[in-house]
């Protein structure tokens, strides 16, 4: 009998890790959500959503593509994280699952940065990967 309870809990954990992921694999920080909701603040908006996508191009041979939408698509993958919608097309899925969406706002570097395992490397400039 232990060994079906332990078994019932396990896919009862199992099945609650399943649900609380990300449908498109994309994480956002909370630093990167307070950004998020300062900038649509800012614009008086309520409507747009944080999407991101990789595009052909730069020197490695992809580029992110990170911006606020109003538009959702027919194959678009929408995760809310606390009010910040995040949207992933559906071909640019299988390139940011596991990704991480961060903002820094230091001395040296005031932005957006993408943290992508799936990236085998990247360009000098960091705005490219492949």
């Amino acid at each position: 009998m232990t060994d079906t309870t332990t078994n019932d809990t396990l896919t009862e954990l199992g099945d609650a890790q399943a649900v609380d992921a990300p449908a498109h694999g994309v994480d956002i920080t909370d630093t990167a959500i307070g950004k998020v909701k300062s900038l649509l603040a800012q614009e008086g908006r309520d409507d747009l959503r944080l999407r991101i996508a990789v595009q052909p191009g730069g020197c490695s041979g992809l580029i992110y593509q990170l911006f606020f939408d109003e538009r959702t698509l027919d194959d678009d993958v929408s995760v809310d994280f606390d009010g910040v919608g995040v949207v992933v097309d559906k071909m640019s899925v299988p390139y940011l699952s596991g990704a991480t969406i961060d903002f820094e706002d230091t001395i040296q570097k005031q932005g957006f940065t993408i943290d992508n395992p799936n990236a085998g490397g990247s360009c000098a400039c960091g705005d490219s990967f492949n």
